[in-house]
């Protein structure tokens, strides 16, 4: 079911066009993830990596790109974006095809040793709390002491006002930046449906959307409650470090104290459950800019 480079590119380059409609400020927003990552790995030779809902490799071709020396691992479920990435950016990660949160997934990443970070961008918002609160446990349970999850994502303020203001700039944003005028993702799947080289992909593809049928969707959950949930987790510090609308990277913290126990890859630690559901690290920044 592989694709050829040449196709593989053609729909990679137009997957990231079509990205920018949805996501504000989006090479800015990687290029955040990789200001927090230089930072947190400052002192670690060969980071180990993890992209979560990797798609055809966006983000861990950036990271690959400012970190060679990182090892990067990919994951995600949907077949056609896994093929394209491993086609298209093959040296940037290993990947691996795993249903986030699901029983077992920790396993098939195959690490052997800590995490130094888990990254993500527009891939969590599909979970349910309950499996947000599963995963953000398996991640804490993987991470080094003082490794860090940095998610940049769309996240809804806690007060509906607030929220409503916050998507009503970020519109804006893209529509400034002419990223209104970008094919839609839907338009994407359409074209890509009459692409002969992916018709087995698509097959299987369909195919786990029949399977999962009812299990995702944007879930809309709250900056407070990402943070909550995350501390329940067991990690020590969440806050915010850019923001533009309601488009965020949210970084959270293990404690320099806690972490993964190796060996990495064996059955999960729950992570002790915080009592604390309070938001004081959730400080405000300045729209569009950095702290």
């Amino acid at each position: 079911m592989g694709v050829s480079m040449a196709t593989a590119r053609v729909w990679v380059e137009r997957w990231e066009r079509q990205q920018e409609r949805y996501a504000v400020d989006r090479e800015e927003r990687f290029t955040v993830i990789g200001d927090v990552l230089e930072h947190t790995t400052a002192d670690h030779d060969r980071p180990l990596l993890l992209d979560l809902g990797c798609g055809p490799g966006s983000l861990a071709a950036r990271l690959a790109g400012r970190f060679p020396d990182a090892e990067i691992v990919a994951t995600d479920m949907d077949p056609v974006l896994l093929e394209l990435g491993r086609t298209h950016h093959a040296d940037a990660a290993r990947y691996v095809d795993t249903v986030i949160g699901e029983e077992g997934w920790v396993e098939t990443l195959g690490l052997e040793r800590p995490l130094d970070a888990a990254v993500s961008t527009t891939a969590l918002h599909y979970l349910p709390e309950p499996a947000l609160l599963r995963t953000y446990r398996a991640l804490a349970s993987l991470l080094r002491p003082g490794g860090v999850l940095v998610n940049g994502d769309h996240f809804p303020p806690d007060v509906v006002t607030c929220s409503e203001l916050t998507a009503h700039v970020g519109r804006r944003r893209t529509e400034r930046a002419g990223g209104s005028s970008r094919e839609d993702w839907r338009s994407w799947w359409d074209a890509a449906a009459r692409e002969p080289e992916l018709a087995d992909l698509l097959a299987e593809r369909r195919r786990r959307h029949a399977d999962h049928a009812g299990s995702g969707g944007d879930e809309q959950v709250t900056v407070g409650r990402h943070a909550a949930l995350l501390r329940q987790a067991g990690f020590a510090h969440v806050m915010p470090v850019w923001q533009f609308g309601d488009s965020a990277v949210l970084v959270a913290v293990m404690d320099h104290r806690r972490g993964a126990r190796p060996p990495v890859g064996a059955r999960q630690r729950e992570a002790t459950a915080s009592e604390s559901q309070t938001h004081e690290d959730l400080v405000p920044v300045v729209t569009g800019r950095h702290p």
